[in-house]
């Protein structure tokens, strides 16, 4: 078995994890054991069993170490980076803020873009009104959608489909981009920014941020897409208000839909969907034209998924021609609703 010798010896993350599930207790520290992985428990353990004796000077330097993790953490989760970093330099200095707030950095493998979310939108926007359409995509890409959503929407129009069209191709990002953005937000947003950035794109992470949009970055980005590339406007478009969101809609929404749809489509459409789907679509029918249409969904049989497909497409057409001429609203941002 070994001893930890001396306070500056070299202590590994999963001994100084050891050392405290040691001195919380068998009791906290079965707790603690159970919220954590497989494989994290058996390191631990195994550092457990080979420890004999922890001096009580190491004891303490671990537990305030931890301790002081602790609590710039909150201070992150409570206001920002920036925040944190201006408390604890009151407190420690800024030297000791500066090297906690590293540790936590490397202890929560916090990336640049979960940093880069506790930034003021504003100043975010700024900061990406200067940078280029790729840099601002990839960012973009790592916010959460409805924090990507607010900044993109008060982008010039320029920009906005711009960065659209960079983030809805991002699959084949290269890592050395990736390692370049890293460098900018280090040396430009004035912090020390861990790694691990993603690269998620996609039309998928376009539609996401346009469901947040407001309606005119939505039309503008979109009508842009179309342009360039007619082929993915239309993917993103598909993925901008799904069929089975139809349920989320008002009744007179979908009583306005269901007037431009023909039995034959909206049968096809509602074959492979909820039944709570199909009651809601029953509801907003004449009795005598939701019997018709249970009956010939009774009776349509097998159909190929492409049918289907085309006929949800036919009727998702539909949903946003109504919304272009204004006649019906998808629920874009709140600040757009005019009561």
């Amino acid at each position: 078995m070994e001893t930890i010798q001396a306070p500056q010896t070299k202590i590994s993350p999963v001994q100084k994890a050891a050392v405290l599930i040691i001195a919380m207790g068998a009791e906290n520290a079965s707790k603690v054991m159970k919220n954590l992985h497989e494989s994290e428990v058996e390191k631990i353990t195994l550092e457990i069993a080979k420890m004999k004796e922890i001096p009580a000077q190491i004891l303490h330097s671990i537990i305030e170490e931890f301790y002081e993790l602790l609590q710039a953490n909150q201070y992150i989760l409570e206001g920002g980076i920036n925040y944190a970093r201006e408390v604890l330099d009151s407190a420690w200095g800024q030297k000791r803020a500066d090297d906690v707030i590293k540790r936590v950095e490397a202890a929560t493998e916090m990336s640049a873009f979960y940093l880069i979310q506790t930034v003021d939108d504003n100043q975010l926007q700024n900061f990406l009104q200067k940078e280029h359409p790729q840099t601002a995509a990839l960012i973009l890409a790592n916010l959460k959608p409805p924090q990507a959503a607010a900044i993109i929407s008060n982008l010039p129009e320029d920009q906005q489909s711009e960065i659209a069209f960079r983030l809805a191709r991002m699959e084949k990002t290269s890592p050395e981009l990736i390692d370049d953005v890293e460098a900018v937000l280090r040396e430009q947003m004035g912090s020390v920014l861990g790694t691990g950035l993603s690269a998620a794109g996609g039309a998928g992470a376009v539609a996401e941020i346009l469901n947040f949009s407001s309606r005119a970055a939505e039309k503008n980005i979109l009508d842009h897409l179309r342009d360039r590339d007619a082929q993915l406007a239309d993917e993103i478009t598909g993925l901008t208000f799904l069929f089975e969101d139809i349920i989320a809609l008002p009744d007179h929404a979908i009583q306005m839909i269901l007037k431009d749809i023909d039995s034959k489509t909206l049968a096809l459409a509602l074959k492979a969907t909820s039944e709570e789907l199909r009651e809601k679509v029953y509801q907003n029918m004449s009795e005598r034209a939701a019997e018709m249409l249970k009956d010939e969904l009774q009776y349509l049989g097998p159909v190929r998924v492409r049918d289907v497909e085309d006929a949800q497409k036919k009727v998702l057409d539909v949903v946003h021609a109504l919304e272009d001429s204004g006649e019906i609203t998808l629920g874009h941002s709140e600040e757009e609703v005019i009561d």
